[in-house]
């Protein structure tokens, strides 16, 4: 058996008592929305009083999410790690439909290969994770994210989860101050 002497460099910001979890998938536009307004929920709430997670939540119907989370995954096993993840996240996001099909099954991207989808991530990102891209067991991150998702019944994205319970009625349409008030009830 070969043993692995990677890592992935959890998704996690801040230290706070409080956890605030975010179940996206990256070129979902309501999760480029929740993606957007993290670092201001940070800030505002207090790295001290709050934590925030990332969980990627691959869907099938954009076409390509399987490998845009391996992306991000594999940025964060780089050793800027999960600033390399975020950086990944934020280019995706910026560059949503250059990373989306049509309706979810037509235009320009019909005739794009993952290749084309890495180097556009790399491109945009300034992040080189090709090669961290191929290594042979990073499915298993990427499993633990789709387990944890279904374990806590969470099926789409974005979906939220304050302290651990799912939050049906948080949306990505909300103000940054909505969440934070929600999350800091104290």
């Amino acid at each position: 058996m070969t043993e692995s002497n990677w890592r992935a460099d959890p998704l996690v910001w801040g230290h706070g008592p409080h956890v605030f979890e975010v179940f996206l998938e990256p070129t979902c536009p309501y999760s480029v929305k929740t993606f957007l307004k993290l670092d201001d929920l940070l800030a505002q709430a207090g790295k001290d009083r709050l934590t925030v997670k990332i969980r990627l939540q691959s869907q099938p119907w954009h076409m390509y999410s399987g490998v845009i989370v391996r992306c991000i995954l594999a940025a964060s096993t780089l050793p800027e790690g999960k600033a390399a993840a975020k950086a990944v996240m934020a280019a995706v996001a910026a560059h949503r439909e250059e990373f989306e099909f049509e309706k979810h099954c037509r235009g320009p991207n019909m005739d794009a290969t993952p290749n084309d989808i890495i180097a556009r991530v790399e491109s945009y990102s300034g992040v080189r994770l090709t090669e961290a891209f191929g290594i042979p067991d990073l499915d298993r991150e990427v499993k633990w994210h789709c387990k944890y998702a279904r374990q806590n019944g969470i099926h789409v994205s974005p979906t939220f989860m304050i302290d651990g319970l799912v939050q049906a009625d948080v949306s990505s349409g909300d103000s940054v101050g909505d969440w934070v008030k929600r999350v800091l009830k104290d």
